[in-house]
This record gives C-alpha cells, structure tokens and sequence, in this order.
C-alpha cells in the first residue's frame, strides 16, 4: 500500500497546496455558509437514527445535489457520476449488448457489488447480462439510467460496506437516489451536444413539476427524452486498409422514461405514498464488417449484400417499477411498510446480418431479426421497517434502537430465439438463443436486521448492527458491523467500521448461455450447471464473501475548510468472474454439447480464435486504498464567491489467491487476472472550482480531472490482417497512461426562471493511450475498450437551457 499511496497523491498534494494557499490568501467572513455546505444536510442512508448530519455520519458519505449533476454537462446519470465521484468509475465502452446497459463500479470493483437503492428501497437489477471480456463481465447490476435524470433531488453514496443495513451484497458501497416530492413548480431544461470529432449528437430533454393533491398530499411527475447517435473510432480495418469497420465507438441510443411520486397524509401519523418508474430504451451497437469477398460460398446472400455487411445488435428494452407503502408513528415507534415491485425485460435483435445456412437451404434469409435472445428479470421485495429513539433508566444517552423484516421474489427468464435466428448456426454475429438453454429460475431471499445506535461516551458514537438472510438456493448468511466514531473536538473527529458481507451468485451467472462471433472468432458463454460445463470440470458456484474494514477522519483546520480521509480494506473471496476456459476441438465439443451449433469453417480451429467458458469462483482479492475529500468557500466581497473543492481515490487490488477446476487447473488466465487487479485506475483525482458573481448573474465552473494509469494485458494477433488469436496463454503488458481532463461550463443567468450554459467535457479532447497495431484484432480497436478509465469520444461541448416556473 505504501508504493501505490506515494505515487498516486503527488497530484493531490500539488492541488492541495493551491487550495492553501486560497486559503491563506483571503481573509475569512464571518457569513454564514452552513445551509449552503453539504456536510450539514440530513441523510437517510448509513445510518436508521432521525435527523443525522452527513458530517457527523460513522461511514463516509457523498451528498450529490440535483443542481450539481446539471451542471456537469452530461446527459445521462451515469456520465454525471463519473465526473463527480473519484470513486466511481465505468468502463471505457461497452462491446456488444454490454455497451446497452449503464452501470457504475464503486473502489474498483465489479459492478455487481455496488447496491443500488431508490428512495432508500433496493431498485431491480437489469436483464441484460454483460457477456465480454473484461472487469465487469458477467454483471447484471442496475442500469441507473432507466431513472430519469429530471427526478432526482440528490444521491447519497455510502463508500462503505453496509451489508448488515440493506443486504448482504452491499459490498462496495450504497448508492441512494432521493427522487424529488416538491408540490409545486415546474423545471424544464433542454441540453443539445456533439463531440469534438462532429459525431456523437446528443440531445437531452429533462421536465419535471409538482403540485398538491388534495390539503394532505403531494404528486410529482418527471420525465427525459434522451437521443445520442453513434461514435466512431476505429482505425483502418486491415483486410481493405480503410474505414469500413466501426465497430469502435459509443451506440445509438433513444431513451425515454418517466417517474410519478405521489404521498398522501391519511391521518395525523399516517402516510400512504406510492411511486412509480418506467422506461424505454431502443438502442444499437455496431458489430465488426463482414467482408463481400467472405459470402463467395452463398451466393444468395452475396446478391443480399453485394458489398458486405456490418451488423448491429439491438436492444428493446422497457423497463418499470411499482412502489406502494405505509409509514407513520405510534407511541414514538416510526414504522413504514412497502412493497416494491420491478421488471426489466429485454428483446436482443439484430440488423444488418442473416443466416447463412437458412438462406443456403431454403433460399432465403431475415436480414432484420427482432427475437435473437429475451431475457427478463423480476425482483418483488416486501418489507417492514421500525425505529424508536429513547432514554432507559441508568443511561444518560440516547439510544436509537431499529428492526425490519423482508422477504424477496427474484426471477430471471431466457426465452428461446426465432426460427429464422436459431435455424443450423444462428443469425450471424449474433445467434439466437437454442431452446435447450431458454428457461425460467426463481429464488426466495428472506432476511431480518437490527440496528442500535447510542454513544458510549459524550464524544463516542456506536452503531450495532446485525443481518440475517436466507437465499432458498444458495443458504444461509449472518453479518454483524460494530462501527464507531469519536469526536475528541467539535472540528476533529474519528471514524472505523468492519463490516461482512455475502454476494450470492446471480440467476443470471448460474443460467446464461450465449454465443458470440466476429469475422474469424468464436466465443462462448456457457451455464455453469450445464452440460458442456460439467463435462468440463465446472463447479456449482458459492456465494462470494467478504470482509471490509474502513478507518478514517474528519477534521476542519481552519473555518470552513473541511476534509476528510478514509483508509479501506476490502477482502474479497470466492469472487465469481469467467473461468474454465477450454478452446479449439474442446469448446465446439462444449457449445454442441449446450445445443449450439458452429459455422463449418470453424471445424479445426485450435487456438483462442475458438474459446467457450462459464462462471466460477475464480479468485480471493484484496482491495486497499483511501478516499479524501476537502472542500473551502473563497469569499470576494460584491464580486462573488469561489467554491474550491478537491477529492481523489486512490486503490490498489492483487490476487491473493487463484481458483483451480476439478482437475486442478487454474481457472484464470494472465488476461482475466488483469480485469480484476488492474483494469480499474489506480487513482481518480478531481479539484477546482465554482466562481458565483455577486449578483448571481454569472457561474463558471473549472475543473480537472486526473485518471491514473490501468494496465491490460493483450493478445497477439496472426495473419496480415491480424484475423486470429497467437495462443490463450500469451499476452503482451499494455500500461494505459494517467491523462489529464479538463471540464469547463458558463452560466449566465438571464432572469430568475431562465439560464443559458455553454460548456466542455474533456475541453482539450483528450483520448486513452493506443494500443500497438500487433495486439490489435482486424487492426481497428486502437482503444483498449476493457478498462475504466476516461471513455473514447473525446471532447464533447455543449449548450443548455435552464426554465423554473
């Protein structure tokens, strides 16, 4: 930890000086900022006591304000985060459906252990299984951006595990969306963008307004309108030595979604409140080029497309949850009952592609198939929650004592593709879902908790907390955290936590089957518990587990200027990631064995070109690392005020140790063991700051972004258009650089109900490191698309209109 640490706070330490110096340069006002701080806003997460303040929580937390996702520039929730949070970070570019779905990974961790929670109740997860290569391979978390971004009053990010609160797969963090309830007003804004290389055209709308219902009650509804063109970023494809191939970029995407939230006083202690989200995404991503000179077999379908072809893959995809509940007071006890309901269900589809073996056969082929693969996920959740705040006789604190009960419905369907997508070896790109791996999978989650919350001393805070859960598949789990905070001075204070957690494997890691191809590659997904699988060594999975441990302080030095610092532990057992990989003669063997059926030219193929694996326990790890924040207002008098903030993670992860198959192989190659210790930055630092003018007229935001280093290990490629993988085994160390982002907005405010903003993401147009051409496949992929650091459109710019009414 010593070496990483070193390294990556050199930077911090350069912008830290400089707030310093800010510091020391203006003398301070007495004005009172504490309404405007966000240290002073009451939280709802990390904590079951009434009236908490962020700044005195036991767990860090982040409060991010609706105004300050706005004011990044970025049309979807996802991007807004990235720019906000050191911790957070997404994957450069998604490939094939996984560049559909929009996830967040919190301290360098697979996107499956975050938790996600709206309104303080866990969301459903997406049914869209991400089926690359890569650190998030084989995640199905929640795609935050089916919640309208026009809903959201504030997200609070609890940087701990918090499994013994929420669930025992709370591992990296909490992430809690707050959506508005304002019973008045209307907000619209309008947000239209492209980037620095005139593609990618973005434009968002975001309209939200409130209003009473009846003299006891609210309703506010909310909506976005999001439509974003493809990128293009390939190089030269190698086989024509142009530009044919656009496989690399960012998809097309047109999204609409809604939000209603409605509650209504039935009596003086009791409320009934309701809400509900629904969303609609059609998007496409780009396959790899398919050669005219490569259909000289098929005639037929050479007349098709005379030219070749370039396939994309679909997705139809609506998305909606139902929230209906009860919550009051009796005799000082807060209670609150709820039920939650969500659904994803998703229609994979493909354009631009066809069946050669159909069109062989019978003379004809779809060049459109809308039923490739179906998969739909639901999660039904209902719970009961109380807490009471009291004094006992001989105990001269107060004693904040919670409870709750849940049970949960999780299910996760594969519906078989068309005829015209299954018929011999598929559509192609990518083949339709066979009938032997189509099936529905169901499980019962039924859990309780406690959670009592006091001080042992004046300055010393302790929150007990304790989760039981039962999974109907998988067993049993218990977690108890003991965190504890002690403040020795009003501007010092000392927090720790120790947490468990226990991550069951998803439905979607046990049953998933999937083939995917490109022009001279084959590779496939295979159900653990299937028969290809276990004729291979394949395993039942367990549940992952973890430990995490959080040390860390809040101090404020001088007036004002706050900071905090938090050390981290995360160790990680039985992670569940892709392993048994078995290539060539062995992987068709597995695939047929699964009722998946090749092409014939892959009959002999020997090397990575032809691979199949499944979901296993592939590895211990541990996580260490540290996040610090530090936040300080400038005052200049009637000229305005600066708001300087600075914060940054820094982490480090390494394989403790390696899961083996039956037969005592090793599960992961050098490759798979680089998407879980390096494919995440080694540090994410961002500092600047917010000038307000005196007169409110003008804001201007400056503010850069320092991605640390990721390092990818990646294969050779043979032949002179690099058509085919050298070996599985051999990889070539790729080290992309730390690089610098700078975001820059203008606001002016033309009245109180209406504001314009100019503004830049990634102002210098800034991109990842290339990649040397030999590791390239077909030559054009000069991103390495598998890490998480800054993505691949480059600059994007920006204009934005803001109306309040």
């Amino acid at each position: 930890m010593k070496y990483f640490l070193q390294k990556g706070t050199i930077a911090f330490s350069l912008s830290f000086i400089l707030l310093q110096c800010s510091v020391a340069a203006v003398a301070e006002k007495d004005t009172d900022i504490v309404s405007s701080n966000a240290g002073d806003a009451i939280i709802v997460t990390g904590t079951r006591e009434t009236g908490k303040k962020a700044r005195d929580s036991i767990s860090p937390i982040d409060i991010i304000s609706a105004k300050q996702l706005t004011q990044t520039g970025m049309p979807n929730l996802r991007d807004a985060l990235t720019q906000l949070l050191p911790s957070l970070t997404t994957q450069n570019q998604g490939t094939d459906t996984g560049a559909l779905t929009d996830s967040i990974s919190l301290r360098g961790l697979n996107s499956n252990e975050t938790l996600i929670l709206v309104d303080g109740k866990r969301r459903h997860t997406t049914a869209n299984l991400y089926a690359d290569a890569g650190p998030n391979q084989g995640s199905t978390p929640v795609d935050i951006d089916m919640i309208p971004m026009a809903s959201i009053d504030h997200i609070e990010v609890l940087r701990d595990g918090a499994s013994a609160q929420y669930g025992s797969d709370a591992v990296a963090g909490v992430v809690n969306i707050i959506l508005k309830k304002q019973d008045h007003g209307f907000h619209a804004q309008t947000l239209t963008g492209i980037t620095a290389s005139k593609d990618g055209f973005q434009q968002g709308v975001y309209l939200d307004g409130g209003t009473k219902l009846g003299s006891r009650g609210y309703i506010h509804v909310s909506g976005d309108f999001l439509r974003q063109n493809h990128t293009y970023r390939s190089s030269n494809d190698l086989r024509t030595n142009t530009n044919i191939n656009k496989v690399v970029g960012l998809p097309e995407q047109t999204r609409e979604s809604f939000a209603i939230k409605g509650g209504y006083e039935i009596t003086d202690n009791i409320e009934a409140y309701g809400l509900a989200t629904y969303a609609h995404r059609y998007a496409g991503a780009i396959q790899h080029n398919r050669l005219a000179s490569s259909l000289a077999n098929y005639p037929g379908y050479a007349a098709i497309y005379p030219n070749g072809y370039t396939p994309i893959e679909t997705i139809n995809e609506n998305d909606w949850e139902i929230t209906g509940g009860l919550k009051g007071k009796i005799k000082g006890w807060n209670w609150d009952i709820s039920s939650v309901y969500g659904r994803d269900y998703n229609n994979i589809g493909l354009r631009h592609s066809a069946n050669l073996l159909l069109e062989s056969d019978t003379g004809q082929t779809p060049t459109h198939f809308k039923n490739v693969q179906r998969f739909n996920n639901q999660q039904w959740s209902n719970s009961i929650d109380f807490s009471k705040a009291f004094h006992i006789d001989g105990w001269p604190h107060l004693i904040n004592v919670a409870g709750g009960a849940t049970h949960r419905y999780e299910s996760y369907t594969i519906g078989a593709g068309s005829f015209e997508s299954t018929y011999g070896n598929g559509s192609d790109a990518f083949p339709g879902m066979t009938a032997p791996n189509a099936g529905r999978f169901s499980r019962n989650v039924f859990g309780g908790y406690f959670d009592i919350a006091t001080h042992l001393a004046k300055d010393l805070q302790i929150d007990v907390a304790g989760r039981y859960e039962h999974y109907s598949d998988v067993g049993d789990t218990k977690t108890a955290p003991p965190p504890l905070r002690y403040d020795p001075f009003q501007w010092l204070g000392f927090r720790a936590t120790l947490s468990n957690a226990f991550h069951a494997p998803t439905l979607a890691q046990e049953y998933y089957s999937s083939v995917l191809r490109s022009p001279s590659t084959i590779h496939g997904i295979i159900g653990t518990s299937s028969p290809g699988a276990l004729a291979n060594g394949a395993q039942r999975l367990k549940p992952e587990r973890s430990t995490n441990i959080t040390a860390g302080f809040t101090i404020e030095p001088v007036k004002r200027l706050h900071i905090t610092a938090d050390f981290y532990q995360i160790k990680l057992r039985d992670q569940i990631l892709p392993g048994g990989n078995v290539y060539g003669d062995q992987a068709a063997a597995a695939l047929a064995m699964n009722g998946f059926t090749l092409p014939a030219e892959a009959s002999g193929w020997t090397s990575a070109s032809l691979a199949t694996h499944w979901f296993a326990n592939v590895a211990n790890t541990r996580t260490r690392g540290i996040d610090i924040t530090a936040t300080y207002p400038t005052y200049l008098g009637d000229i305005g005020q600066i708001d300087w903030s600075v914060s940054t993670n820094i982490n480090r992860t390494i394989l403790t140790h390696q899961g083996k198959d039956a037969d005592g192989n090793n599960l992961l190659t050098t490759q798979s063991i680089s998407y879980i210790t390096t494919a995440y930055p080694r540090s994410k630092i961002i500092w600047g700051g917010q000038f307000t003018s005196g007169n409110k007229k003008w804001i201007v935001g400056l503010h850069e972004i320092r991605w640390g280093h990721t390092t990818s290990q990646l294969p050779y490629y043979k032949g002179s258009p690099n058509t085919s993988v050298v070996s599985a085994y051999d990889f070539y160390r790729f080290v992309n650089r730390p690089k610098f982002v700078t975001n820059l907005d203008i606001t002016y405010r033309v009245n109180p109900n209406l504001a314009l903003t100019i503004g830049a993401n990634n102002l210098f147009n800034v991109y990842p490191s290339r990649i040397p051409l030999a590791h390239r496949y077909l030559g054009v992929t000069k991103y390495d698309r598998q890490t998480s650091q800054l993505g691949t459109s480059g600059g994007f710019y920006y204009f934005k209109v803001d109306v309040n009414l």
